[in-house]
């Protein structure tokens, strides 16, 4: 069935794919949400009250902590899972918490694959052409060989 569909109609199909997955991502990345202000007991810096009763706003979103803060564990939430994020209570104590991902590296790590994968799907439509239009040579050649010692 695959075989039947025209050049033409399979790009369409596979840009019109594509087009979908990146207006599928741009509407997930927009209905999710990556701050959540769930309390985070166990990974604060130091106890603090404010996080038992959610009253904080995130001043930093969650970003990797620098060697230097996981090597001499001066902060000591960078050691269990080396991402922080700095918090500030109502009451202006200011406190760090770990948080698990950082959602800017793993969409770049993410478009990073993307453009791998882009670049080399390119590259093996591009091979599978020429190897296409060399066989073809090929043919053409064989049959006017044939053509050239029956006449």
């Amino acid at each position: 069935m695959i075989e039947s569909c025209t050049k033409k109609r399979m790009l369409l199909a596979v840009t019109l794919l594509g087009g979908l997955t990146v207006l599928v991502l741009i509407v997930e990345s927009q209905w999710t949400d990556s701050t959540s202000n769930k309390p985070y007991i166990e990974n604060l810096e130091h106890n603090a009250t404010c996080t038992t009763n959610g009253d904080y706003e995130i001043i930093t979103e969650c970003h990797p902590c620098t060697a230097f803060e996981i090597a001499s564990k001066s902060i000591g939430v960078c050691i269990h899972s080396r991402y922080k994020e700095i918090l500030r209570c109502k009451t202006g104590e200011t406190v760090t918490r770990s948080c698990d991902r950082v959602a800017w590296l793993e969409e770049r790590e993410f478009l990073k694959f993307q453009g791998v994968m882009f670049v080399l799907s390119f590259l093996s439509c591009v091979i599978v052409f020429w190897r296409e239009n060399i066989l073809r040579k090929r043919i053409i050649r064989k049959v006017a060989k044939q053509l050239r010692a029956s006449v």
